[in-house]
């Protein structure tokens, strides 16, 4: 198992591991990493690996058997040795505009209370499935009420319930092709506001920003039509 230390921390953008394991692809493991492993929508973290005498570019990073996660080198190259203590740090820009984009994703599903049947994040867009059989009339009317919603100022935060207590609450599923990862006991939701004044709650094991001011503004591209009952809503970074 890998510590995730993004998971209390999205903002750390270094920090030492040691390496546990080697796989037999060339993919390096460590017992705690900063990188986030591809899952839920939101692409792998790409950054660097530095050690005494080497360093290694990582291009992404992926989950691996027994809840771990691996760096995936850029490229073939000299490997740390396991048992080695290594200083890993992420691209961090990248990673902060997946931060944005995916917190303003959770806002979009608030401006269109549909249910969720798939979704992508990238560094400057991504975009939500929605099981809508016909396109929005006003698009200009939902972005500008996201937008409205993002400059309220309302901070993210994340929190934990049973298996049990998210049976009990179904409606804080908003995906409907993805279930959250059930097994350990313990489930994450993402807060954005507080209290009466929450704007969503919902499971979540990604990345986001610490309040929504730091999306920015945001643009809603096409809305392309994915079959009798789905319509693709993408939204952009400004």
């Amino acid at each position: 198992m890998t510590d995730l230390l993004f998971r209390d921390d999205a903002y750390l953008r270094e920090a030492k591991g040691r390496v546990v394991n080697i796989t037999s692809e060339g993919g390096i493991v460590l017992d705690q990493t900063v990188f986030y492993p591809t899952s839920g929508g939101q692409p792998g973290d790409s950054g660097t690996l530095t050690w005494d005498g080497g360093a290694i570019d990582i291009a992404t990073t992926v989950k691996g058997p027994d809840d771990t996660v691996v760096l995936i080198p850029a490229e073939p190259a000299a490997l740390p040795s396991s048992g080695l203590v290594v200083t890993q740090a992420i691209n961090w820009d990248r990673r902060h505009r997946l931060m944005r984009v995916h917190t303003a994703l959770h806002l979009l599903s608030v401006v269109i209370p549909l249910p969720v049947s798939g979704g992508s994040i990238a560094a400057d867009k991504g975009r939500l499935d929605f099981d809508m059989p016909e396109a929005p009339e006003d698009k200009e009317s939902l972005e500008n009420d996201l937008n409205r919603l993002i400059a309220c100022d309302m901070g993210v935060s994340t929190e934990w319930i049973t298996d049990e207590e998210l049976d009990a609450q179904p409606d804080l599923v908003k995906t409907m092709s993805v279930q959250p990862p059930r097994g350990s006991g313990k489930i994450r939701l993402v807060r954005i506001g507080v209290g009466n004044e929450t704007a969503d709650l919902q499971p979540c094991g990604g990345t986001h920003v610490a309040n929504t001011q730091e999306i920015g503004r945001v643009r809603l591209g096409k809305i392309e039509k994915k079959g009798r009952q789905n319509r693709r809503v993408y939204l952009h970074l400004e």
